[in-house]
């Protein structure tokens, strides 16, 4: 889970972290004692299994007339390495569950607290405004005739939608967008299964405190994943990579499910927080000493995307509490959403460091070819993983409401209109435009 030579020689660098996450000091202490008593116990049943092993060596030679007293002897032995296994096991089982409540070591300079702790780094573009009173993108999505909240109700329930005609239109052209800037920075496109195993769903640190945010199928145990991370990461599980051209890029674009769970009441309007949406994430596998240069690079992807579509945004270094057990380092960036006078989230990039590469048995080998010996291969270490969103459903609320015009009509940003087959403004249904002749309103074709 997490590096136990680290656990072992640096704990009060681990406590920080615990401490910097609001999480106990004392499961440090608890971790490092029950590994002592796993590798104790496992010593101990290794020291016995070795000593039935010769005894057993014994008794085959022994003469006919003294063997029934050594098999005597024998199953008193086997009786004990029994017992020693179970204890072994036991002992893994205790450890394997204290070493669960240690989440990633955070990276130097992440600031400690929860949520409202965070810090912010940069703020991008003009807040807009209006000459007009502005309306939310509900109001605007339905006046388009893009967004059907009361039928996606009706269908699956609350937190459901449908996005139709150009809603449907400009999701699609946002995601093509955001696969070709992927394309053009050397990712590798990726539709991913969205139904994973729960070694898979564990493995990528989604099983923990935020279980019940996971939507699970008991009857196949498969869990229906929130982000394309989950599958990407597994992908490569228990693989030794090949690193030596450099890391691994993927972009997975995918439906994804989240339960919303402890969100009651929160974001209720529009398509916010919803059940269902789609995304295309990006995915690295990487060196641990490139880790941290990889992740900047994937924030510049996500703040070229929105500068480029006309959005104002902020970059913020988030809390320690609010990371996630996975993440040593989060960076989230947020749009501004003019009705509500706020920003609010589009992209979240992690650096995972080698945390889920752990628990996945993810490797490379740093230097092939080289190692204590002459042409022996060098011994494999853990590669780092990091994740970063690049478009997703949500954008559209910022992209309508900041792009909006007093009569209800939305200008597309110049980056998505070819993606739109070359249309510039999105008018609402049954829009009118005013002749030029008389200033009367007639209808538009």
């Amino acid at each position: 889970m997490i590096d136990l030579a680290l656990l072992r020689d640096e704990p009060e660098l681990v406590r920080r972290s615990q401490i910097a996450r609001g999480n106990a000091p004392e499961t440090v202490d608890a971790a490092i004692e029950s590994d002592r008593s796993r590798r104790d116990a496992l010593n101990a049943f290794e020291s016995l299994r070795a000593e039935q092993n010769a005894f057993g060596k014994t008794v085959a030679k022994a003469p006919k007339d003294e063997k029934a007293a050594l098999v005597a002897q024998a199953k008193t032995l086997a009786d004990s390495v029994k017992a020693a296994q179970q204890a072994s096991n036991e002992a893994a089982d205790a450890a394997a569950s204290a070493l669960a409540k240690i989440e990633n070591v955070i990276i130097d300079g992440v600031p400690a607290g929860g949520e409202a702790d965070f810090v912010e780094l940069r703020r991008v573009g003009d807040v807009p405004t209006y000459d007009f009173t502005p309306r939310d993108h509900l109001e605007l999505g339905e006046m388009l005739g893009a967004i059907d909240m009361e039928r996606g109700a009706k269908v699956s329930g609350a937190r459901f939608y449908f996005l139709k005609g150009i809603g449907a239109r400009l999701e699609i052209a946002l995601m093509n967008l955001a696969l070709d800037k992927a394309l053009q920075n050397g990712f590798t496109p990726m539709i991913v299964p969205t139904l994973v195993r729960p070694e898979i769903m564990q493995g990528t640190g989604f099983l923990g405190e935020h279980a019940d945010e996971v939507y699970h199928l008991d009857k196949e145990d498969l869990y229906l994943v929130g982000t394309s991370e989950v599958p990407l990461a597994g992908y490569h599980k228990d693989e030794i990579l090949d690193l030596a051209e450099g890391p691994l890029r993927y972009a997975g674009w995918s439906t994804c499910y989240r339960s919303e769970a402890g969100s009651y009441g929160k974001d209720t309007r529009g398509i916010i927080r919803v059940h269902q949406f789609n995304k295309l994430e990006m995915f690295v596998y990487t060196t641990p000493e490139d880790a941290e240069a990889e992740h900047d690079r994937l924030v510049a992807l996500q703040e070229e995307m929105l500068t480029a579509l006309g959005l104002s945004y902020r970059v913020i270094d988030v809390a320690a509490g609010d990371l996630g057990s996975s993440a040593a380092r989060k960076f989230d960036i947020e749009a501004w959403v003019p009705t509500q006078g706020a920003f609010r989230e589009l992209t979240s990039t992690s650096n995972c460091t080698t945390y889920q590469a752990r628990r996945l048995d993810m490797r490379y080998r740093p230097s092939a070819g080289s190692g204590t010996q002459e042409g022996a291969p060098s011994k494999t270490t853990p590669v780092a993983t990091l994740n970063g969103t690049l478009a997703t459903t949500r954008w559209i609320v910022a992209i309508l409401e900041t792009h909006q015009q007093a009569d209800g009509s939305v200008t597309v940003p110049e980056v998505l209109r070819p993606y739109l087959g070359g249309l510039d403004v999105l008018r609402p249904l049954g829009w009118t435009a005013p002749s030029e002749e008389t200033g009367e309103a007639q209808a538009a074709e």
